[in-house]
């Protein structure tokens, strides 16, 4: 009897544990493909901050159900400042505190909603970067967005999710480095 009932504790344990799924997803975004925008090693500030008013980047939507929240594993400001300081570098810029020219770089929106139904799942993803770029005499404000839509049978797996997000990440990273108005603007 006591074995039955340390099986039945065991089993129930392991199903409670394997429906509730990871709560972390881990972003790695990368460096993109980066042309050189400037001959001479022009110097540049940058700050990247986060403007979101949450912190989750996945919302698994299940009805009327309270929505499954999934936070990055490593704040995402550190990772996107990691890869704009040495975008930045490999276009031709120097990273320097003290430049004259200041870029702030504001993560507004980083989201994958998940909607699941009894035979696949949709993830509509979005990111939202707002570049404030500054010199001596003017200021240069750009938006920055991209979308991605993943459809697929069953439910959504994490690895998949990452790849979409770092991927829409990557794009956007290139799309501001190697804007030719943003680096015109930098480089009066």
């Amino acid at each position: 009897m006591k074995s039955l009932l340390l099986i039945l504790t065991t089993a129930l344990v392991m199903v409670g544990c394997a429906s509730q799924g990871p709560s972390h997803i881990a972003l790695n975004p990368e460096v993109p493909a980066i042309s050189v925008q400037t001959e001479a090693e022009q110097p540049i500030a940058i700050e990247t901050i986060d403007t979101r008013s949450a912190n989750f980047i996945v919302r698994f939507n299940d009805g009327d159900k309270a929505a499954r929240l999934v936070s990055p594993t490593e704040a995402p400001r550190v990772q996107m400042d990691q890869v704009f300081r040495q975008g930045f570098t490999q276009a031709g810029y120097r990273i320097d505190p003290s430049a004259v020219n200041h870029m702030q770089i504001q993560l507004e929106q980083l989201l994958t909603d998940v909607n699941e139904s009894t035979f696949g799942f949709e993830a509509n993803s979005q990111v939202i970067i707002n570049v404030i770029a500054k010199n001596t005499n003017q200021e240069l404000t750009k938006r920055y967005r991209a979308k991605g839509l993943l459809k697929g049978p069953l439910s959504a797996d994490f690895a998949t999710l990452e790849l979409e997000i770092n991927k829409l990440i990557g794009e956007l990273t290139q799309d501001i480095i190697n804007d030719p108005e943003l680096n015109q603007f930098i480089q009066q």
